[in-house]
């Protein structure tokens, strides 16, 4: 989270503090920006306005940035952080007039003391449900074709990729060998590179020789040959030229990692920056790479802080279900560990954006050979049952709300 930021304008009795970032503080807290500054009014004794048509959140008064986030700090202990395990990612859950912090880490349910302020103010303006209305819905369906229309008349027929355009058509039967190969050379790959690093974190003269790009192209190297055939067709061939733009990606955020310390430490900015140098970062099959290159065994708490570079890229159906595609490659082939929180990490994705109602649904309806085994597939939606069946709940409470 940012550190907030406050300009004091005015004189005399018009004086007055804007909070300029005070959305993308709010944001990181998963907040609204009302409650943040409703609380900073209660507690300084000042009006504020708690509903900007120009997003200029302002605080009656002159009101230092330090002053401020230390109100924040307040804020956060008593709206934010689970009462049990400290941990910052909750959920604002109003019930029977009480106020709940559900806990994404531990799962716990604590009350918010509800003599504070701002607890009327919450029970009086409780959080929208991040669930869409049936009009929004039908506006971006409608809008994802489009979206998925253009890609497949600007770049389909430019490119001449069979496994392009017929990637969303074969998820059942996982007709695509050519896609499927490229996946399955970055797994091999993560593989390797995870076996090798663990091998290598003891002894410190490993881990340099790991990191050499002689290193990198030598795991290459070691892929089956037939996986290495479906991708390098013809260096002619632009199919094959974009199948090794991916290899490339991937190649590049697995060295990334190893030369950082980790894959969490690798800036959003550059890997973004990486996938436009490479001409593919509008290309949904750029999602199934970092799916699986982007997260380690902490996936869950590391979405939100990925989620903004993600939805930069994430622009279609067809992008959603690249990036599904990867993630239930990555906890069904790579970390079979990480299939129990298929759940949590759903969710994340689903609350910030990055995959949409429909697609989670239609994606957890049936399991797929696309990109693992059938019988993974299975395991994995099976994992997935949980946040599937909130989502129809969800859905249920919505209908029975606007019926009435």
């Amino acid at each position: 989270m940012e550190r907030l930021q406050s300009k004091i304008e005015g004189k005399g009795n018009g004086i007055k503090t804007v909070i300029p970032n005070l959305t993308s503080v709010s944001q990181s807290l998963a907040r609204p920006p009302a409650y943040v500054i409703k609380y900073f009014g209660f507690e300084l004794g000042a009006q504020t306005n708690t509903n900007p048509t120009d997003d200029r959140w302002i605080i009656n008064g002159a009101h230092e940035a330090s002053k401020l986030q230390d109100y924040l700090d307040g804020f956060i202990s008593k709206f934010v952080l689970c009462k049990k395990c400290q941990n910052p990612e909750t959920d604002v859950n109003v019930k029977d007039g009480r106020i709940f912090l559900d806990c994404k880490a531990c799962g716990e349910q604590s009350e918010v003391d509800p003599r504070l302020k701002l607890s009327s103010f919450i029970l009086k303006n409780q959080p929208k449900k991040s669930k869409k209305d049936k009009a929004s819905k039908k506006a971006d369906r409608k809008a994802r074709k489009g979206a998925d229309k253009a890609e497949n008349g600007d770049h389909g027929s430019q490119n001449g990729s069979p496994h392009d355009s017929n990637s969303d058509h074969h998820d059942e039967n996982g007709d695509v060998e050519l896609e499927a190969g490229s996946d399955d050379e970055f797994t091999k790959r993560i593989q390797q590179d995870a076996k090798e690093i663990e091998d290598a974190e003891p002894k410190e003269i490993k881990w340099s020789v790991d990191t050499s790009e002689a290193a990198v192209k030598a795991r290459a190297n070691i892929l089956a040959g037939d996986l290495k055939h479906n991708l390098m067709i013809d260096d002619d061939e632009e199919d094959n030229a974009e199948g090794n733009v991916y290899n490339d990606m991937g190649t590049w955020m697995i060295k990334k990692a190893e030369e950082q310390g980790g894959v969490a430490k690798v800036d959003s900015a550059d890997i973004f920056l990486h996938a436009k140098e490479l001409g593919i970062e509008k290309k949904h099959k750029t999602l199934t790479v970092l799916a699986q290159t982007l997260f380690d065994e902490n996936i869950v708490k590391q979405i939100p802080s990925r989620a903004v570079m993600l939805k930069k890229m994430i622009t279609s159906e067809r992008h959603e279900k690249a990036f599904l595609g990867g993630i239930e490659r990555f906890v069904g082939k790579e970390h079979t560990n990480l299939i129990p929180q298929v759940s949590p990490i759903l969710l994340q994705c689903y609350q910030h954006d990055l995959v949409s109602e429909e697609v989670a649904k239609s994606w957890g309806s049936k399991a797929s050979k696309k990109y693992v085994d059938l019988s993974t597939s299975k395991k994995v939606r099976k994992a997935a049952e949980k946040f599937i069946e909130w989502l129809q709940n969800a859905e249920s409470e919505s209908e029975e709300d606007e019926d009435e």
